[in-house]
This record gives C-alpha cells, sequence and structure tokens, in this order.
C-alpha cells in the first residue's frame, strides 16, 4: 500500500479496490469526527490523481457531467453579496457589464442535473403579491433605440447616442442623460407616454344599433390595413357644372397685419347622397358599374383605418348592384378637427366647460370655414369660367335663391376586377373647386381647394400646435407635419377625393380665429398649393390599401340577398362592423327623428 501526505491527511492507496481515502494523518479521533464530507470516488485508476477519467462521452458509468475546458475562465460559485449591491443601487447593477458573470463553457448542459420534481410537487403552488421585476421601468410608451454604442451596451446603460428621447406636451424636448437622469419637460411628468394613464374617453355612436339588426361581419383596423387591390388610373364618363378661376394672389403671403379676412359668401352647393343622384341612376340603367358612391363615401370608407371618431355608411344592394349612401345630417359631412391628436379635445360628456372647442363645435366652424373659403378664393367672371360638357345636376333656378358655387361633377369609372372572368367597376362621381393657369406652359389644371383651421395654439386639444402667426412662414413644414399628425383622416380623405377627380393641384388654405374666444371671424394667414400625389406620399397613405378595403366590403355584400347594410365604425374601438337591416328599419328612424326635430320647433313657435 502506498500513499502520500497533503495538508495534514494521508492518502491510502489500495490497489485492489482502488478506492482512494482520505484519514487522519496523525490518527486523531476528534480530527477525523470533523471530516463530516469524506468522499470517496470508485472510478479513479490507480495512481491517476483525482478527478474521472479522459473520455469523449458525456457520461461516466451512466451518469452525465458537463463538458469543461481548463482555458475557459469560471463564473463566482457564489456571491453572497450581489443581493446587497442590487438593492443599494436600485438594481441597476444587472445591467453593468462589469459585474455580470462571464459565459461559462457549457453551462447550457446545467439542466442535465436537476434534481427530479418529487411525486408532490403537482399539487404545489406558490402565490405571491409582488410585482414582476422584468417590468420596465419608464412605462408602456418607452421606446429604445440603440446607436454605435450598441456592442458595448452604451446606448442602454450609459446613455450615449441610444438613450431614450422622446416629446414631452408642455414642456419640449425630454430624455435621459449619460447619467440616466430625467432631462426636459416642464412639468415633471412620469415617465413614459404623456397620457398613457388617461381614463379612456367614451364617444356615442353615430347611429342607434337596434336589437333586431343582424351582425354579419366585425374587422379591426388591423386586418383592414394588410388588404391591397391595384386599380387602374380610371376614366371619364360625364361632366358637369362649371369652374371659375383660382385667385393667385392667395398664394402670396400676406403681410403681418393686413391678413384678408374671411368672408361669408351665399352659394349654393349640393352633397347629394349616392341613390339620390340622378346621373349615377341613368348610369346604373345603362349598367356602367357594379359598385356605386360619391367621393366623400368613398374617402371615408378608404381611409377608415386612420379614422377615430364614429360614422356610418348605409349599403344598398340592388340586383347585382351596391350603391354607398349616407344618411342624412350624416357625420360624414362634418369636417373634424384634430380627430387623430393625441389629446383630442373634449366633449361636454369628458368635463369639458370650453363650449366653443368642443368637437362639435369645432366641427361646425370647420365645415362652415370650407365652403366659404372655396367660394372667396376664387375669381368670379363669366367671361372666363370654364362650362363643363353639362350643366349642374343639381341646381334648380326656380328654387335656388343663391346661385350656384364654383363646383364640377365629374363622374369616373375605376376597374376592381380581381379576374377576367368576373369584372367588377366602381362609378364615383368627384367633385372639382376651380381651374388654374400652369405657369410654365399656360395649360389649364384642375384644382381642389381645402382649409385648415387653427382655435387656439393654448387650448385643450390643440394638439401642441405651434402658433401660426408667427411660425406659418419661418417653419411651415413644421405646421404641416404637425397638421397630418392632429388631422391624419381628414388630410386623408381631401387627399384621396383630389386624386379620385385626378386634380393636378391641391390648395390648403390655413385660416386662424381673429380672436381665440370668438369663432366667428376669420383671417387667411396663407395658402399652399401640392400635387395629391406628392402629398399622399408624405403621408405614407397607399391608394392600393383603400381599394381593397371597398372591394371587400363589397364582396360582403355581394355574397347576400337584395337589402340594406349599414356599416358603422365603432365609437370607442378600431373596429367597424356590418349589420344587415331588415326591411324598413332605417326609414322608420329617419321618420322618428324628423318628428323629434319638428316638436321643439312647434313648441318655439308657441
Amino acid at each position: 500500500m502506498g500513499g502520500g501526505t497533503t495538508r495534514g491527511f494521508t492518502f491510502a492507496t489500495t490497489p485492489e479496490t482502488a478506492h482512494h481515502v482520505p484519514v487522519p494523518a496523525n490518527d486523531d479521533a476528534t480530527m477525523a469526527d470533523s471530516l463530516d464530507y469524506v468522499k470517496i470516488c470508485e472510478s479513479c485508476p490507480p495512481g491517476d490523481g483525482w478527478g474521472p477519467s479522459v473520455t469523449t462521452d458525456t457520461t461516466l458509468n451512466g451518469v452525465p457531467y458537463a463538458p469543461f475546458s481548463k482555458g475557459d475562465k469560471l463564473g463566482r460559485m457564489a456571491d453572497w453579496t450581489a443581493e446587497g449591491k442590487d438593492r443599494e443601487r436600485g438594481g441597476r447593477m444587472q445591467y453593468n457589464r462589469s459585474y455580470r458573470d462571464q459565459q461559462v463553457y457549457g453551462s447550457s448542459h446545467a439542466v442535465t442535473f436537476n434534481a427530479p420534481p418529487a411525486e408532490d410537487e403537482s399539487t404545489f403552488s406558490l402565490v405571491s403579491n409582488t410585482r414582476d421585476s422584468t417590468k420596465s421601468r419608464y412605462g408602456r410608451g418607452a421606446v429604445f433605440t440603440r446607436g454605435r454604442g450598441q456592442r458595448g451596451g452604451r446606448g442602454d446603460a450609459r446613455g450615449g447616442r441610444g438613450a431614450l428621447q422622446r416629446t414631452g406636451g408642455a414642456g419640449g424636448r425630454q430624455g435621459y442623460d449619460r447619467g440616466g437622469r430625467q432631462t426636459g419637460g416642464a412639468r415633471g411628468r412620469r415617465f413614459g407616454w404623456k397620457d398613457y394613464d388617461k381614463p379612456a374617453r367614451n364617444r356615442d355612436a353615430s347611429i342607434n344599433i337596434k336589437a333586431d339588426w343582424q351582425l354579419l361581419e366585425e374587422i379591426d383596423f388591423n386586418r383592414l390595413a394588410k388588404l391591397n387591390l391595384d386599380a387602374d388610373e380610371g376614366e371619364d364618363l360625364e361632366d358637369y357644372g362649371f369652374l371659375y378661376y383660382y385667385d393667385r394672389s392667395y398664394d402670396k403671403q400676406p403681410v403681418k397685419g393686413a391678413e384678408k379676412k374671411l368672408m361669408a359668401i351665399d352659394r349654393a352647393a349640393y352633397n347629394v347622397t349616392t341613390s339620390s343622384d340622378p346621373v349615377i341612376q341613368e348610369l346604373a340603367e345603362r349598367d356602367e358599374a357594379t359598385i356605386f358612391a360619391t367621393d366623400s363615401i368613398l374617402s371615408m370608407l378608404m381611409c377608415s383605418p386612420r379614422s377615430v371618431y364614429p360614422w356610418d355608411i348605409v349599403i344598398v344592394r340592388q340586383g347585382n348592384k351596391i350603391f354607398l349612401d349616407k344618411r342624412d345630417n350624416a357625420n360624414l359631412d362634418m369636417v373634424t378637427v384634430n380627430e387623430n391628436a393625441a389629446d383630442a379635445p373634449l366633449d361636454a360628456a369628458d368635463g369639458s366647460k370650453d363650449v366653443l372647442n368642443q368637437p362639435g363645435a369645432l366641427a361646425e366652424e370647420a365645415t362652415y370655414i370650407n365652403h366659404n373659403f372655396a367660394n372667396q378664393v376664387v375669381a368670379e367672371s363669366e367671361s372666363s369660367k370654364i362650362d363643363m360638357a353639362n350643366a349642374n345636376p343639381f341646381y334648380n333656378a326656380s328654387e335656388d335663391t343663391d346661385p350656384p358655387a364654383s363646383k364640377a361633377y365629374k363622374y369616373r369609372r375605376f376597374d376592381l376586377s380581381t379576374n377576367d372572368e368576373e369584372p367588377v367597376y366602381l362609378v364615383v362621381r368627384t367633385e372639382i373647386d376651380a381651374v388654374q393657369k400652369n405657369a410654365i406652359s399656360g395649360e389649364d389644371q384642375l384644382v381642389t381647394i381645402k382649409a385648415l383651421n387653427e382655435f387656439d395654439s393654448k387650448a385643450q386639444g390643440s394638439g401642441g400646435a405651434l402658433d401660426w402667426r408667427s411660425k406659418l412662414v419661418t417653419q411651415r413644414g413644421a405646421v404641416v407635419a404637425t397638421e397630418m399628425k392632429n388631422n391624419s383622416c381628414k388630410l386623408a380623405r381631401w387627399t384621396v377625393q383630389s386624386i379620385l377627380s385626378k386634380s393636378d393641384v391641391m390648395k390648403l388654405g390655413f385660416v386662424s380665429r381673429v380672436n381665440p374666444r370668438s369663432n366667428d371671424k376669420h383671417v387667411i394667414l396663407g395658402v399652399v398649393g401640392w400635387k395629391p400625389r406628392d402629398f399622399a406620399n408624405q403621408m405614407n397613405l397607399s391608394l392600393s390599401n383603400g381599394w381593397g378595403i371597398v372591394r371587400t366590403i363589397a364582396d360582403m355584400c355581394l355574397k347576400r340577398e337584395d337589402g340594406k347594410f349599414v356599416l358603422v365604425k365603432d365609437p370607442n374601438k378600431s373596429i367597424l362592423r356590418l349589420y344587415e337591416l331588415p326591411a324598413g328599419s332605417l326609414d322608420d328612424e329617419e321618420e322618428e327623428e324628423e318628428q323629434e326635430e319638428q316638436q321643439p320647433a312647434e313648441g318655439a313657435d308657441e
């Protein structure tokens, strides 16, 4: 029997059994009693030292072991101070590379050595009320982007190029410096999006949903945004009305303090629904298309994923034809204000006491401004007006006291077919407001005229808009970008209407109140023109997505029998619902609304 001495212990070797047994060198009984961790290794050959034998297998006598290499750096086996450090530094130490354990070779094999679960472990459950520590401390709206510091973690832990930045509501730019401290933001807002914890608004539906209406489809906006259908440029079928020339003097920037006032000009303008249009009725009899609509209704459907406020479209199927209609006094006729703003104007039900700046009052004001602005910026001259092939189909000189407005109605047809066997065409009535001479070629260009309005840049619901009087000239791009964000749906609809009519230019006027506390007097601060398709690219507006939505809704109705349907935008969710109406349901509702309107009027007369 051979042996050796190491640190007071004699290792006795028994060649027959190849055991290594550590025993006390001085046979002291008290020392032997303290050796409660005596190890016996049965696998070591004689004289080969400690550890398993060299082999390429991952099991040793049926027992698995993790691979290892003498050159690998090992992490801490135990660090009793780590928890205390995390608590002292607010838990941020775990993101510092200096305190992170290095990757251990073969650490992925550690699951092999897990103890088998006990028999009663399946019935055991742990209830804890502590919050999840992995939740971001910046709130739901935090977005982290990495710059050049991605490799070393500088973008997250040390600020640098990848530091979090966002725009605060009232206090300019807000971010985090290299030390992780909050910078910017005037009112000391909490981390996260400025309005992430505000209560949800409850709006009323645009139409009363009755119990006997059958729900056919429910489509969320995410599905609508994935639809695509390429259509042609369209062809002209008929044109009606006349056009005046646009007054180019409004393109010049007005002198401060000498802006032109917006005047109330009485002109007869019409927005007749699809099925009541005599020209569309004639085209339907000639079997020119399958789907019929007006540009106002069609643009709302094509831009529905951008909408926030409630609306509805009545769909009538007669034979193999679909008519997209609107109800009388529908929301589609009103021009919304800051519909898409993060902090949209509050209604009276939401606690707003500012009557002038509530959504309903702002919509009436914006509709009034658009009607008068389009009539004011044209030069009315009988000698220079452009007459279409046919007269205005809605104007009756014997009944209308006001002269007709400058308006041309073009009935255009688009091909929405997906195959040659089943052709599907759409006819839409488009509108054009004026005509102007091209500055280079001298040719006539078709113009659509719209107006954006400013009510009060400091009021609730302004959406962080800049002061137009001081910023429209020096920072016009920033003003337009803010309007694209706050009025995304409205501007998208105007752009779609301009493209459908094949207009060459879309004029946008900037109209502001003379006094922020009065909504009956306005001034024109400037007019800017864009090519409709260029403006659509700036807004990331896809016309093929709009055509896909139209064709999808039409196919849903064509699969059903003849009757009436209502497409309703949910007032509080990003969802469209398609209902099938029983016969006469919508007619009864319209009669009830007329009676309710007549009763207050009769009471006032008494």
